[in-house]
């Protein structure tokens, strides 16, 4: 049984890595979704028919997160296109790592545009039609909480701001009960920070569990924070990192 059959997803930076996965096993579990994506139309055109193969309805719209305005379009089309929207996930998301430094004004100014601001911008969006049952999820990151090496101050100082928004959101939005959570990942397999990668062995020396996760691994966690099982789970961190010690 699908447990997300009749459900409207909204994925932020679905067309690849975790935010791909993630949006695949929405659309798996019954959803429809639209997904967001920045450069390549090619690439997210066949996510977007990947998620048609499984049988959901399926968007996908060119939206710079770093644009305001853009992502408040990109999140009206989804509603004129789905009808509503039942769960949204945060996903898209910038990095870069620098001594603290040789960080400058450009930079922070960037990351806070992608990695916050965006995610406010969208959650209102989005609110501005959800029923009650809505399911909000970020994507953050170990790094809120601990940093194993330098450079990155400005990432984690946004996934830790992610954190507090996740508790304060969900206090706000209890009384329409609407759910909103965060999930952190670890070290994950994608393009970005490949398993096989010049990184890789440094990050796995710091895991319990000695290997890289999987999208897989992530979308199953944001899959039940969806879903109706989560109903009672609101204003949470879940890091799900194969227990990383940083």
């Amino acid at each position: 049984m699908k447990k997300l059959k009749n459900k409207h997803a909204f994925v932020t930076g679905g067309s690849r890595g975790i935010g791909a996965g993630i949006a695949l096993r929405l659309a798996r579990e019954g959803a429809n979704v639209t997904i967001t994506y920045q450069h390549s139309a090619q690439a997210a055109e066949q996510q977007a028919q990947l998620l048609r193969d499984s049988g959901a309805r399926a968007l996908a719209l060119r939206a710079d997160s770093n644009d305001p305005q853009a992502v408040r379009a990109a999140v009206q089309q989804a509603v004129q296109h789905l009808g509503t929207i039942d769960i949204l996930v945060n996903n898209a998301g910038i990095a870069f790592y620098d001594d603290f430094m040789q960080l400058s004004l450009e930079q922070f100014e960037l990351i806070v545009g992608v990695n916050i601001r965006s995610v406010f911008v969208a959650s209102q969006a989005v609110l501005e039609q959800m029923q009650a049952g809505g399911r909000i999820i970020h994507i953050g990151s170990c790094q809120a909480n601990r940093i194993p090496h330098p450079g990155g101050s400005l990432y984690a100082m946004t996934k830790s701001a992610l954190a507090g928004l996740t508790k304060g959101m969900a206090r706000d939005l209890g009384p329409r009960k609407i759910t909103v959570n965060i999930v952190h990942p670890g070290p994950v397999d994608t393009d970005m920070n490949p398993a096989n990668g010049p990184m890789a062995a440094g990050q796995i020396d710091l895991m319990a569990l000695d290997r890289f996760g999987s999208v897989e691994d992530i979308a199953a966690l944001v899959a039940y924070l969806a879903g109706a099982e989560s109903g009672y789970v609101t204003g949470a961190e879940f890091t799900i990192d194969g227990g990383t010690n940083c």
